[in-house]
């Protein structure tokens, strides 16, 4: 049984009796205000996953405001993810983020200097669902719309220690093993096959920093799943490029104490996968170079680093080496578990991640700040209203 504890605290699932917890939970009076936010492409109202994340939630009277910024090109997409999102009539708000009205909001700031607004992804999605989740709750859930393995206990297990005030905690992440489904393969590969030997070469190179060990602490760092109080969500700065979640860590690393940060264990965990990506710029290529691109700049920004184009070869030289490391140590694990591990296939990934490196050297040094949202803090200082305004634009939508 695993009871090994972190830098962060680190919540294991050892006898959680979750529907002791609801019940409580559900009984506080007054109730606990919190929100859920789910970014959600259009296409995901054509995969079962987002129905069974649906179905689930219709059953959560913990949770009273579900927020979904949907990306839907035309209006009759909206129309009908309007219509698909009626199973939870009195609770959901839908942000259509190609809808005129959120346009010409976000135009008015960006005519003020927040380039970043017209970067269209997650980054831009989830920045806009916390500026609306943080006028009505004090505790925010995030979640993507692709789960499989969904199920009451991912939103429990991700907001209790936030609500319980003892604990002291203003941000909870999750981690979990990923296990396909289908196929009972092992997933994850840019965390496995990139972050994990990526993080040992750094340390390797450039020492112990804090930073650096404070990502190692997290057992999956690249998990999109976690909750965040009100006050914390306004306060940090959001990317707009594929390194979402990394440099999320980075804002939480900069912003509060160790000690307010925990990560839950989910369990087994299984959503849509990407693709490699045929070029540097798709698909999981994109994702590693960004992740290296926000991992070299945050070194420099909060450890005072000085990166050279040698320490890039470096860390190029000794990356395959530490990658080839870990698939030898996750093939034993695999076949132990009874678990399909193509470790051919593996090396192949690792190779391609490690022709990642030096070009997101190149762009490191080439744009070495990161393209960032401002602050809702910042936002609300400059348009205090904004908030109120997206509430209002979300219903006239929904009534057109």
């Amino acid at each position: 049984m695993d009871q090994k504890q972190e830098q962060i605290v680190t919540i294991h699932n050892l006898n959680l009796d979750l529907i002791a917890l609801e019940t409580s939970l559900t009984k506080v009076s007054p109730r606990p205000i919190n929100a859920l936010l789910i970014p959600c492409l259009y296409e995901e109202l054509a995969r079962p996953a987002l129905e069974t994340i649906l179905s689930t939630l219709s059953t959560c009277e913990f949770i009273d405001n579900i927020i979904v910024v949907l990306h839907a090109e035309t209006l009759e997409k909206y129309h009908q993810a309007v219509h698909f999102f009626k199973v939870i009539p009195d609770k959901i708000t839908i942000l259509w983020q190609q809808s005129p009205s959120i346009k010409a909001l976000l135009e008015s700031l960006e005519n003020e200097g927040f380039e970043a607004l017209g970067t269209e992804g997650k980054g831009k999605a989830v920045w806009l669902g916390l500026g609306l989740a943080a006028h009505l709750a004090d505790v925010i859930i995030i979640h993507d719309a692709d789960i499989l393995t969904y199920d009451k206990s991912y939103p429990l297990k991700l907001a209790l220690p936030l609500l319980e005030k003892d604990f002291n905690v203003s941000f909870n992440k999750a981690y979990y093993a990923r296990i396909g489904q289908s196929d009972n393969g092992l997933n994850g590969r840019v965390t496995r096959l990139f972050v994990a030997p990526l993080l040992d070469c750094l340390i390797d190179i450039f020492g112990p920093h804090k930073y650096l060990t404070y990502l190692q602490a997290f057992r999956y760092p690249l998990s999109g799943e976690l909750a965040i109080t009100k006050q914390l969500c306004l306060n940090i700065r959001i990317p707009s490029n594929w390194g979402l979640e990394i440099e999320l860590l980075a804002e939480i690393y900069r912003n509060i104490s160790q000690k307010q940060i925990s990560q839950v264990d989910l369990g087994i965990f299984d959503h849509k996968h990407q693709t490699l990506g045929s070029t540097i710029d798709q698909g999981l290529q994109k994702m590693t170079l960004d992740i290296l691109c926000s991992l070299l700049r945050t070194l420099t920004e909060v450890e005072q680093v000085v990166i050279t184009m040698d320490h890039i070869y470096a860390l190029k030289v000794k990356f395959k080496r530490r990658g080839q490391d870990y698939i030898r140590q996750y093939f034993i694990d695999a076949k132990m578990n009874g678990i399909a591990y193509d470790r051919h296939q593996e090396e192949i990934i690792l190779e391609t991640f490690e022709q990642v490196i030096l070009e997101a050297g190149r762009r490191y040094f080439t744009m070495p700040v990161s393209p960032q949202i401002g602050n809702w803090s910042r936002v609300i200082a400059f348009m205090p209203n904004l908030q109120e305004q997206l509430l209002e634009v979300a219903r006239l939508d929904r009534q057109s």
